[in-house]
């Protein structure tokens, strides 16, 4: 019997190594049939991303134009926006067709061509249409250098004294700023002023006499110090747009001359007027012996700094005054450009010594 227990014992085995044998090549023939699958699928080849050339939106007509705006898409929607606002913004003819638009005597053809004009000149803010703050609007550099010309300077004066209220009250309350409550043709307008006059100048928009023709036809008061004291009220108190444009005109010499015969700022006293003038020559003179921040405009006549100045300067008068005038000259100055100079870096003649 013995025989027979060893076959079944091989028996078992043998069957044990088919099994085995079976799984495996059932697993084998599963991998290869999944492996040949993955060969023959056919996937659809991926997208390339694709940018729009300026050939492309060129080539853009205005009927495709017209379709991409009313497209579902928000982004196709915003594309097409900015593709039209940069073609009028660099069309000539339509920025000057806008420029006329908002010196029309009518109100709704004025705001019209205003929100128009600042829509094209910065697309991305679409608050215009939809009730937001003038204040946010930003100008692109590329799109103020479009403005930056005398017909738009012009055109900006004449739509703000074709806004002009007869009705205003006195800008002489401290507590409360009217800026926002001005209509929208104002704001607008001044929105532009003040961004250009803040990359540019104030030189084209006072020989476009918006100091004449609108500032000074503001409600300032009726006598000539009332509109002295309200103007430097009004500069002290307040952070609007205007308050930066007329900053920005009292900077300027032609601005201040401007002012000045409009009756909103005072006249200089002659003596001091002249002690400026050759205070600020001797200064371009001098430069390289005081600190880039000296601003003479903002000292007073009797700073040491403008003593120091005139003493350099010889004026007429008696013989002592003129010794005076020759030991102040004969200084040295003591500086190795590590620090701006003080009164402490000259060193003077002793005023006891003979001349």
């Amino acid at each position: 019997m013995e025989w027979l227990s060893s076959l079944m014992t091989t028996d078992k085995a043998i069957k044990g190594a088919l099994i085995i044998h079976g799984v495996a090549l059932v697993g084998t023939v599963l991998l290869a049939l999944d492996q040949w699958r993955s060969e023959c699928e056919t996937k659809p080849p991926q997208p390339k991303p694709q940018y729009i050339t300026q050939d492309t939106e060129d080539a853009l007509k205005l009927t495709t134009l017209d379709t991409l705006l009313g497209h579902y898409n928000h982004a196709i929607r915003e594309t097409a926006v900015k593709i039209v606002c940069d073609r009028a913004v660099n069309d000539k003819d339509t920025l000057e067709q806008l420029l006329w638009g908002i010196t029309r005597p009518n109100y709704d053809e004025r705001l019209k061509n205003l929100r128009a004009l600042a829509v094209i000149t910065d697309p991305r803010e679409s608050m215009i249409n939809h009730g937001g703050t003038i204040d946010r609007l930003i100008i692109p550099q590329d799109s103020l250098d479009k403005l930056h010309t005398w017909k738009a300077y012009a055109a900006l004066v004449r739509c703000l004294e074709l806004s002009l209220d007869p009705d205003q009250e006195v800008l002489n309350n401290d507590d409360w700023d009217e800026y926002p409550l001005r209509d929208m043709t104002d704001k607008l307008c001044l929105m532009f002023i003040s961004q250009l006059v803040g990359t540019f100048d104030c030189e084209k928009l006072i020989k476009a006499k918006f100091v004449e023709k609108w500032l000074s036809k503001q409600n300032w008061g009726t006598t000539e110090e009332e509109r002295h004291q309200n103007l430097a009220a009004y500069l002290r108190s307040k952070t609007n747009r205007l308050a930066e444009i007329i900053s920005c005109i009292r900077q300027s010499p032609a601005g201040r001359v401007a002012l000045q015969k409009c009756g909103l700022f005072p006249y200089p006293d002659t003596e001091e007027s002249e002690a400026d003038d050759d205070d600020t020559h001797l200064v371009e003179r001098l430069s390289v012996l005081f600190p880039e921040t000296l601003d003479v405009n903002s000292l007073d006549v009797n700073h040491p700094t403008r003593v120091l100045l005139r003493s350099f300067q010889t004026t007429p008068g008696s013989e002592e005054q003129r010794d005076r005038n020759q030991r102040h000259r004969e200084a040295m100055v003591l500086n190795d450009g590590s620090h701006p100079i003080t009164s402490d870096d000259i060193i003077q003649r002793d005023p006891t010594s003979p001349p």
